[in-house]
C-alpha cells in the first residue's frame, strides 16, 4: 500500500456503508430485487483458489459479513497494509489512553497491522470485532458474537481503553453485486467453509490462509487450480 495514503475516514450511516459496498443492501421485500441466493455465506470464509482470476484476491481469505439476494460484503483478513493500529489512531486524531486496569485493553492488538480489506472504498475503515458492551453508530451484527462496525466511535472506544476485546481493522472491503459471488464460486474461484473466529482474532495474519484450508482438511501444498468447491 502507498505510504503517502490519505487519512482514512469512516462511515457514519448504514446507508453510506451499503452504497460503498457495491450495492449490497438488507434483504427487503422488494419483489424486483431477485431471488434469494441458493446458499447463505454469511459468517463463512471464502478461500481463494489458484484459479482465481482477480490478482487482488490471490491467496486471500475473506470473512463474509453479509450475503443476500442483493449481493455480498466481506473483509479480507490476511493481507496487511504498512500501517499499525496505533498509527491509524494517530492519523484519525485519536490519542491512545493507556488504561492499565481496563480488561478490554490489549497492547498486542494496538501493534497489529491494519489489513487490506478489499478493493472497495480503500480509504474507509472497517472494524471486525467481538461483542462489545457498548453500541456503536453503524454496526452489522454478523452473529451474536461478531460485528462489523464502520463508524469512528469504535476507534474512539479503543483509544479510551473500552473498545471490543478482540478486533481486526481493515482499510477497504470486498463487495459483490447480485449473483456475482455465486458465479465466481461456480468457476472454482473460491472454496467456502464456516468461519472460525479464532482464525480471525487469535492467529497471526500469515497463518490464516493455511488455517482456513485446514477447516476443510485441505493441505495448501496440495491445492491446485483443478480443485472443485468443497
Amino acid at each position: 500500500m502507498n505510504k503517502q495514503r490519505k487519512v482514512p475516514f469512516f462511515f457514519q450511516t448504514a446507508a453510506e456503508r451499503e452504497a460503498a459496498a457495491g450495492a449490497v443492501a438488507p434483504d427487503d421485500e422488494d419483489d424486483d430485487a431477485g431471488d434469494p441466493p441458493a446458499f447463505d455465506l454469511t459468517n463463512h470464509f471464502l478461500i481463494a483458489m489458484p484459479s482465481m482470476l482477480d490478482p487482488i484476491f490471490g491467496g486471500s481469505v475473506v470473512y463474509m459479513c453479509e450475503h443476500n439476494r442483493n449481493g455480498a460484503l466481506g473483509v479480507v483478513i490476511n493481507k496487511p497494509t504498512d500501517m499499525t493500529m496505533d498509527v491509524l489512531l494517530e492519523r484519525v486524531s485519536l490519542k491512545l489512553e493507556i488504561v492499565a486496569d481496563a480488561a478490554e485493553f490489549r497492547p498486542d492488538t494496538i501493534k497489529r497491522p491494519v489489513m487490506f480489506g478489499g478493493p472497495v472504498q480503500v480509504e474507509r475503515g472497517f472494524v471486525l470485532h467481538t461483542h462489545a458492551d457498548k453500541a456503536f453508530s453503524s454496526t452489522i451484527n454478523v452473529t451474536s458474537d461478531i460485528g462489523l462496525t464502520t463508524s469512528k466511535d469504535v476507534l474512539e472506544a479503543v483509544a479510551h481503553g473500552d473498545g471490543p476485546q478482540q478486533m481486526l481493522v481493515s482499510l477497504g472491503c470486498s463487495g459483490w453485486s447480485a449473483g456475482q459471488l455465486e458465479a465466481e464460486i461456480g468457476r472454482n474461484g473460491w472454496l467456502t467453509v464456516a468461519a472460525d473466529p479464532a482464525i480471525i482474532f487469535d492467529l497471526p495474519y500469515e497463518q490464516r490462509f493455511a488455517a482456513a484450508l485446514k477447516l476443510l482438511g485441505v493441505d495448501p501444498a496440495m491445492l491446485s487450480a483443478e480443485s472443485g468447491r468443497a
